[in-house]
């Protein structure tokens, strides 16, 4: 089967990686409303994701360094940022939403490798895009972002509330 799927050893676990993070990550959204290390989902999640982005960086299937291992950097880069924020405190300004925003932005990056990968390969024989630049799969990546734009809108205006609602000593 990983032949069909054209995948390597170190491809199949950084995508069970991935799976797992994924579905991590909604369970946190669904459940608390954002991704933190302080729920079980949301520290899986974040962990998964670490895991991911590394064994993301040794994969070379398609030449040397490209835009796959930018991502990976990239996404290490935000969850570093979003941790540290994280760190700062719940309530210390604008670093709750830099956390908050920032683990959500690394959803939606694990996004982009997932209709790629899924949709080049998949259905088998006739797979879904043409490559990584089929106009189709740049725009259900768009609308992914969209998407990610709406749900950090709620999730600012969700922050801003809770700093207005008075503090029961």
């Amino acid at each position: 089967m990983l032949e069909l799927l054209n995948l390597s050893v170190l491809g199949t676990v950084h995508t069970a990686l991935a799976i797992v993070a994924v579905i991590a990550g909604i369970v946190a959204l669904a459940r608390h409303g954002e991704i933190g290390t302080s729920t079980r989902p949301g520290l899986v999640y974040v962990l998964f994701t670490v895991a991911t982005s590394v064994t993301g960086l040794f994969i070379f299937r398609h030449g040397g360094f490209g835009p796959p291992h930018v991502l990976s950097i990239t996404t290490l880069v935000v969850i570093a940022l979003a941790w540290w924020a994280e760190r700062r405190g719940r309530s210390a300004g604008l670093s709750r939403y830099v956390a908050v925003l920032g683990y959500s932005l690394t959803l939606f990056f694990h996004l982009i490798p997932g209709l790629t990968k899924t949709g080049t390969r998949l259905p088998l024989g006739d797979p879904a895009f043409a490559g990584p630049e089929d106009p189709t799969l740049k725009a259900l990546v768009g609308v992914g972002f969209m998407v990610y734009l709406v749900g950090a809108t709620v999730q600012a205006a969700r922050i801003r509330r809770s700093r207005r609602l008075p503090v029961i000593a």
